[in-house]
C-alpha cells in the first residue's frame, strides 16, 4: 500500500491495492416447468423506408453564409394497421442550422455574429412493411342471440286441450366476446439524411445586418432570408408485438435427431 500527500495546506490521501482473485463455482439454474410458455417481443418486421421531403425555410434575420446543420429524427407515430400491413408513419426532422449574420462590414470585409436556427420538418406517410412473422390477432366474434322453447296456455276461443308453443317472447339471451389484442410497436434502429439546400432571395453585392440595414462589403458577398430544402430521409426501424411463445428445451437427443433427419 502507498500513501502520497499533495502539496499545500489541504492534505490527500491516494489508497491503492492489489486485490485477491475470489474462487467461484458454477450453480444450475433451478427450472420449474420443462416446457415453460414465454411472452416475448416478437420480430413482426424489419424495414427501411424512404422519405421524400420538400420545404423553405426563413431565418428571422439576414443571412451571409450557412456554417452547419444538424439533423435528428423525430418519430411520434409508428402504427401497424392490422390485420392489413399498412405502416402509417408521423414525425419531424429536427434541423438546427448555424449561420452568419453580418455585425460590420467594408469593401474588403465582413464581420459576422454565429447564430443558430433549430426547425421541425414535419413529415406523416403511410407504407406496406413486409411480414417476416405472423401478427397475433384475432376480430371480435358476432353476438349470438339465443331462446329458450316455452309451452303456454291459449286464451279462450281456443280448445282447452291445446297449448301455445313458442319460443319465450319474456326475455331476451345473448352471447357477446371481447377480445383484446397486443398492439404493435416500433424501435427505431437509424436514420439517414440526404439533402440538397437552396438560397431563393439571395442578391450579390447586397449586404444587411441583424437590424436589416444595408452595409459594405466585397461585391461578390451578398445576404439572405429563404431557402429551400429538398431532402430524402431513410428510416429503419423493427415492429414489433408481444406473444406468447413455447420455449422448447434442448437436449443432445434433439440434436443426434435433426442430424440423422
Amino acid at each position: 500500500m502507498s500513501r502520497y500527500k499533495s502539496k499545500g495546506s489541504h492534505k490527500k490521501v491516494v489508497k491503492s491495492s492489489v486485490q485477491q482473485e475470489a474462487s467461484n463455482r458454477p450453480v444450475e439454474p433451478r427450472v420449474i416447468n420443462s416446457h415453460p410458455y414465454m411472452k416475448v417481443p416478437v420480430v413482426l418486421g424489419e424495414q427501411t423506408v424512404q422519405i421524400d421531403l420538400d420545404s423553405v425555410i426563413e431565418f428571422p434575420e439576414p443571412v451571409l453564409e450557412i456554417k452547419r446543420i444538424k439533423k435528428n429524427l423525430k418519430l411520434v407515430q409508428c402504427r401497424l394497421l392490422l390485420p392489413t400491413n399498412k405502416l402509417f408513419l408521423k414525425g419531424f426532422v429536427r434541423k438546427n442550422i448555424q449561420y452568419a449574420t453580418p455585425k460590420r462590414g467594408g469593401k474588403d470585409y465582413v464581420s459576422s455574429a454565429i447564430h443558430s436556427l433549430t426547425v421541425d420538418v414535419p413529415f406523416q406517410v403511410v407504407t406496406r412493411i413486409d411480414l417476416i412473422s405472423e401478427p397475433d390477432f384475432r376480430s371480435t366474434p358476432p353476438e349470438k342471440e339465443f331462446n329458450y322453447f316455452r309451452s303456454s296456455h291459449l286464451p279462450k276461443g281456443f280448445s282447452q286441450k291445446e297449448h301455445l308453443l313458442s319460443g319465450d317472447f319474456t326475455e331476451h339471451n345473448q352471447i357477446s366476446e371481447e377480445i383484446l389484442n397486443e398492439l404493435p410497436y416500433c424501435e427505431l434502429l437509424s436514420s439517414r439524411f440526404i439533402e440538397y439546400d437552396e438560397v431563393l432571395d439571395r442578391e450579390m453585392g447586397i449586404v444587411k445586418g441583424h437590424s436589416g440595414k444595408r452595409m459594405s462589403a466585397p461585391f461578390e458577398e451578398g445576404t439572405f432570408r429563404k431557402i429551400e430544402e429538398k431532402m430524402v430521409v431513410e428510416i429503419t426501424f423493427k415492429v414489433l408485438q408481444n406473444q406468447q411463445v413455447l420455449l422448447h428445451n434442448y437436449n443432445k437427443k434433439d440434436e443426434d435427431d435433426w442430424e440423422s433427419s
